[in-house]
């Protein structure tokens, strides 16, 4: 794909292009004074997890390596493989898993701001 706002030779790849999330939930952007986007790289060593959590903030993974199980709380599990992208649910708990024998490499992008948590766990 090529994008007439660019010019060139760059090789553009359509990752992901939602109104939706992950549970069919439609994405909005919070209102906040101080925006702030954190990205970050997270590495599942086999059978490692998030833990139980959820957002309040939009989030959107891309899995870089290996693949993903995300679980509910209502027991709806849901695979990403490498390769994959998804925009994750909010004010839902569930867990990221890797039930996999190797590492799993995800790059996730949070639109946070205000002092808001990125996660908030499940007590």
């Amino acid at each position: 794909m090529r994008t007439k706002q660019y010019s060139g030779n760059l090789k553009f790849e359509n990752v992901v292009e939602t109104q939706v999330n992950a549970l069919g939930q439609k994405i909005e952007y919070p209102d906040f004074k101080d925006a702030k986007v954190s990205m970050m790289k997270i590495t599942f060593p086999p059978g490692e997890s998030t833990g139980w959590h959820k957002h309040i903030i939009p989030v959107f993974s891309y899995i870089l390596q290996g693949t993903l199980t995300i679980e509910t709380e209502e027991h709806k599990i849901m695979e990403f493989k490498e390769g994959s992208s998804f925009a994750e649910m909010i004010n839902v708990y569930h867990n990221g898993i890797n039930r996999g024998k190797s590492e799993v490499v995800a790059f996730v992008i949070y639109l946070g701001g205000d002092a808001t948590p990125l996660a908030i766990p499940k007590t």
